[in-house]
């Protein structure tokens, strides 16, 4: 056996380097479909790109003007106002849907899987579904309101600023309930009974021990869940877009859509891109903020 080929076989026997080699096809798509794209956006930040025009190099301009722009601060407190409402409420209802379903309950399965339709739907077909209730002209909800009496005539829900920002809030958290519940449902089913039946011996009633014996146990799920729900809540695309174009007003527009209507609609690549990079600092932040927090309750 030649000498490369037992350096080779020695390679190979060593953990480490048999991990790397593990890795090598996940860290070559994460490089290609990730890094790269991620690269690419750095540059075109720094640059006055256009469609169908190269753009030359200007450094941070794009980032100085967008702090000049009305519409931009707008879209930075709407993004911000519409994880800091949704994450909350999707954490609360999914916990409560959670301790439901943790329960013994007949056909636990098929509710299960109707409870994650929501979830598993694209979010494409069902914005459009919540897009036809929210019709001005034939939405079900304003028929079925008038018919109650409550109202005299449809209600344009998407064209009020007020009731715009209500509805995305809304079919959000609608979408989102069902991501936390399944996962803090798979938490709560790891806690050990042993430990409730030791805290019910010693007294404890059902408030103390959820908080003593069960929370402490999904802590860390949720934390992590309202996490990844922060991140996708701030790149929520394809819900804003379908159901209000950003509009009316720019109340609705998140750093997603706005960047969209920069960089497509009005060509300038270069500023689109740093609309969305202004999202790293923050989602960094955030990040930042709970890993901390998990890791000194830990």
């Amino acid at each position: 056996m030649s000498s490369s080929s037992i350096r080779f076989d020695n390679f190979l026997d060593r953990e480490s380097s048999l991990g790397v080699l593990l890795m090598l096809p996940g860290l070559s798509i994460l490089a290609v479909f990730l890094a790269y794209p991620f690269a690419l956006g750095i540059w075109l930040s720094l640059t006055d790109t256009r469609i169908g025009m190269p753009g030359e190099y200007i450094g941070l301009w794009n980032y100085i003007d967008l702090l000049e722009d009305d519409i931009f601060h707008q879209t930075a407190w709407n993004t911000m106002i519409y994880a800091l409402v949704t994450v909350p409420f999707k954490a609360i209802l999914g916990l409560g849907l959670a301790l439901v379903l943790n329960n013994r309950i007949r056909f636990s399965n098929p509710i299960r899987a109707f409870i994650m339709l929501p979830w598993i739907v694209p979010t494409a077909l069902s914005s459009l579904g919540w897009f036809m209730i929210f019709d001005p002209v034939f939405s079900p909800l304003s028929w079925l309101m008038i018919k109650m009496g409550l109202i005299e005539s449809n209600i344009n829900f998407l064209g009020d600023q007020v009731l715009a920002v209500t509805a995305i809030c809304w079919v959000n958290i609608w979408r989102g309930i069902p991501f936390f519940g399944i996962s803090i449902l798979a938490g709560l089913q790891a806690v050990p009974h042993e430990l409730h039946e030791q805290a019910a011996i010693d007294g404890a009633n059902q408030y103390h021990r959820f908080m003593n014996v069960t929370f402490p146990h999904i802590k860390g799920i949720i934390m992590i869940t309202s996490l990844l729900s922060i991140i996708w809540t701030f790149a929520d695309f394809q819900l804003i877009y379908i159901l209000t174009k950003g509009g009316p007003a720019n109340q609705t527009h998140i750093f997603g859509t706005y960047a969209y209507q920069v960089g497509m609609s009005a060509t300038e690549i270069g500023m689109g891109a740093a609309i969305t990079l202004y999202m790293f600092p923050i989602l960094a932040f955030f990040s930042i903020l709970l890993l901390r927090y998990m890791r000194k309750t830990a």
